[in-house]
């Protein structure tokens, strides 16, 4: 009986038969008969797998081409038997619906003798898998109409066509998307040489601009050099060569190139020796502890013109550097100056506090007064301005300890707001010395571009005055925007 299966499983290529118990077995020699088989296991994976070997087709795919030949050629291009029309829907409803349930499905009459042998064959598959009854679909489909076959090799044919032009669609986007990029490629390539082209030009042509300046320059200093020794090379040149004029011209020349040579050299010698006395005269920064400040990004490198003020000197014991103010003012350490780009997002934070935001009238010095603060041991400073750049300078007021006046309040939070007023220079007059020390001079800083920040170290008790000086502008009001505050 194994012996007999195995032969029916071999030339059974197109699947013609059922592989379940009480089944009916159609194949070409119109062979049928009922028996109980003893089947070989497969698993679902490889019946699926020789579905598709045969079929070309997945065991879904294949089976809804064969349900879908059922129902438009049923009649026309086959005509089936009744028992295999009573068996392909039965296999068609168990697909669809599982295995035959009678309280689930309704009544069906005495006298409908189709509807009752469909329930029949229906309920004769008892638990049949999903998976065997597909195959069994197709399996007697085949076996009962040659056109199906030739059916499925045309729908065979139509999805490898498919898939070739699909194939072929996504080839073609490929070759033009590296196209794309290639012609991208080419044209970033063009415009790089392109960029380095006119950069090459421009510093070709700024090179010549500047040698034809240093050329001209040196005409003109030679020519000013020539004018005074004029004299003196020609009597020297006629004395060499008595009877040679173009010997002395040959000699001149040599005597006024060299003459002007010694005078460059003269003349940089007079440079370095300024540059060497100037820097004799200021020492180099030393920045004290910066706490931690609101803004991460401080550029501590772009110090202030103050930092190189001559009056300063270095004060060995405490190892920072000190300012020196006339003579009976008490020494102070010098501020830190820095500044940072981001001006905007320091302006929109400004702009929400109105008492943040000062306008300095053209022509005038805006002084804003800041106290001291017992808890506090450092003062901090940043401020910007919309287009123009604007004077700037820190002032320290020691504190009379005859009235013991203040000017501004700090705030709970350490923040400090100052009260502005308009300064006329010659309406200060120092009541006693010292009074009034200069820790930053004015200098005008370009607050419209970065914000500029600094601190200085409390000296002692007093009031800050921090100088916005507009004087120098005779028609231009400046927007200023200014957060002072105080650290330990």
């Amino acid at each position: 009986m194994a012996s007999q299966n195995l032969e029916v499983l071999a030339n059974d290529a197109l699947g013609n038969g059922s592989e379940h118990g009480n089944t009916t077995e159609s194949g070409a020699s119109n062979i049928a008969e009922e028996s109980e088989n003893e089947k070989l296991p497969e698993t679902n994976q490889q019946r699926k797998w020789n579905m598709e070997r045969t079929w070309g087709f997945s065991l879904e795919e294949i089976f809804g081409l064969a349900l879908r030949f059922f129902k438009e050629m049923n009649g026309k291009a086959f005509s089936p038997t009744y028992e295999e029309n009573l068996r392909l829907v039965a296999l068609q409803k168990h697909i669809s619906l599982g295995p035959y349930n009678a309280k689930v499905c309704p009544e069906v009459g005495f006298f409908d003798v189709l509807g009752n042998d469909r329930r029949k064959e229906w309920a004769r598959l008892g638990s049949m898998a999903k998976e065997d009854a597909m195959e069994d679909f197709v399996k007697l489909l085949n076996s009962c109409c040659n056109l199906f076959a030739p059916y499925v090799t045309s729908h065979k044919i139509e999805k490898e066509e498919q898939e070739k032009r699909a194939r072929e669609e996504v080839e073609r986007l490929r070759a033009e998307r590296e196209e794309q990029e290639r012609q991208q490629w080419e044209e970033e390539r063009h415009r790089r040489e392109e960029e380095e082209r006119k950069k090459k030009e421009e510093g070709q042509r700024r090179e010549e601009a500047e040698c034809s300046v240093m050329e001209l320059q040196k005409t003109q200093i030679m020519a000013a050099l020539s004018a005074q020794t004029e004299v003196q090379f020609l009597q020297y040149a006629q004395r060499q060569f008595p009877n040679g004029p173009e010997q002395q011209q040959l000699l001149i020349k040599q005597l006024q190139e060299q003459h002007y040579q010694q005078y460059i050299q003269q003349l940089y010698q007079v440079q370095q020796m300024a540059l060497q006395k100037q820097q004799d005269s200021s020492e180099t920064l030393i920045t004290p502890p910066c706490p931690d400040l609101r803004d991460s990004s401080l550029n501590p490198g772009t110090h202030s013109k103050s930092s190189q003020s001559p009056e300063c000197k270095v004060n060995s014991k405490k190892g920072h550097l000190v300012i020196e103010g006339k003579p009976g003012e008490v020494a102070i350490m010098a501020a830190s100056m820095w500044t940072r780009p981001q001006i905007k997002e320091f302006k929109e934070k400004m702009v929400q506090d109105m008492e943040s935001v000062i306008i300095v009238g053209r022509g005038e010095v805006l002084t804003v007064r800041v106290s001291t603060h017992e808890d506090g041991s450092y003062l901090f400073w940043e401020f910007a301005t919309d287009h123009y750049d604007i004077g700037f300078g820190l002032y320290f007021e020691w504190a009379n300890e005859a009235d013991g006046t203040r000017t501004v309040e700090p705030s709970v939070d350490g923040q400090m707001t100052g009260q502005s007023e308009k300064v006329n220079s010659e309406s200060q007059t120092e009541s006693r010395l010292p009074q009034l020390s200069e820790v930053v001079p004015v200098y005008r800083r370009d607050s419209h571009e970065e914000v500029y920040a600094g601190s200085h170290q409390y000296p002692g008790q007093g009031v800050y005055l921090l100088k916005f000086d507009n004087s120098y502008s005779l028609w231009r009001s400046k927007v200023v925007y200014y957060r002072v505050y105080y650290t330990r």
